[in-house]
């Protein structure tokens, strides 16, 4: 008797949107469980949002200046960043309205870049 044991596929990572803040499921979350705070970023031409967790040590050492540090709030199921600001930006430079409505997007981790990419361009229904 040959067995083919049943392999479930790992979730995708999804960030969703909305007024205010970025929150990202659990198998993003995966990657923010230690984070102390995270930075982010906008790839305009390849409209791409990056995060980029920050350990406690690298947070709080005085290299990175604490304008360009934000906190993210991180439970068993989800984590929360919130920041009006950078919503705003996203608004602006993808023509996108958070006001009315939450947007899912995928998001996948960068192994060699350590950081958390969420593509813009592919909008999840």
């Amino acid at each position: 008797m040959a067995i083919i044991w049943f392999n479930e596929k790992p979730k995708e990572g999804v960030v969703t949107i909305a007024q205010g803040h970025l929150t990202l499921n659990k198998p993003a979350t995966t990657f923010f469980e230690s984070a102390y705070s995270v930075m982010l970023g906008i790839d305009p031409d390849d409209k791409k949002v990056i995060i980029k967790p920050l350990d406690k040590a690298t947070a709080l050492r005085h290299d990175i200046p604490d304008t360009k540090k934000y906190r993210i709030t991180v439970r068993s199921s989800y984590s929360r960043i919130t920041n009006k600001a950078f919503v705003e930006e996203l608004t602006g430079l993808f023509n996108l309205d958070f006001k009315n409505e939450t947007i899912k997007f995928p998001a996948e981790w960068d192994n060699k870049q350590k950081v958390l990419v969420i593509n813009m361009k592919e909008e999840i229904k």
